[in-house]
């Protein structure tokens, strides 16, 4: 499957929800700039989901990459859209929601 991805802003981030199996989550909804704007939720798992709450808040725009995952129970099929990685966003390109050193620029020379 190719790499799926959705720019938007954070309109919602839920508390963290641990189960007793030990397994984490948050869940969050990015509403998306269209014209005709759409609120997706999304969850992001594990250590993940600690990480996703120290850096986002509700209002920032971000650039979330996700995959599709389905499953079947009792003979319902369920389909969530688990996030793994988002970025911070001015609206044109995404940053990383870590500070990340920047490249030094280095002066082309002309010959």
């Amino acid at each position: 499957m190719s790499e799926l991805k959705l720019n938007g802003t954070i309109k919602l981030v839920g508390e963290l929800q641990t189960y007793d199996s030990g397994f984490t989550k948050v869940e969050f909804v990015v509403t998306t700039p269209d014209e005709y704007p759409q609120d997706v939720k999304f969850e992001m798992v594990k250590d993940k989901a600690e990480n996703f709450l120290k850096y986002n808040k509700a209002g920032d725009n971000v650039e979330v990459s996700f995959n599709v995952r389905g499953n079947e129970y009792n003979g319902k099929h369920y389909v969530s859209l688990q996030a793994w990685k988002v970025f911070k966003s001015d609206g044109a390109t995404a940053q990383p929601t870590k500070a990340v050193k920047q490249e030094e620029e280095i002066d082309d020379e002309v010959f």
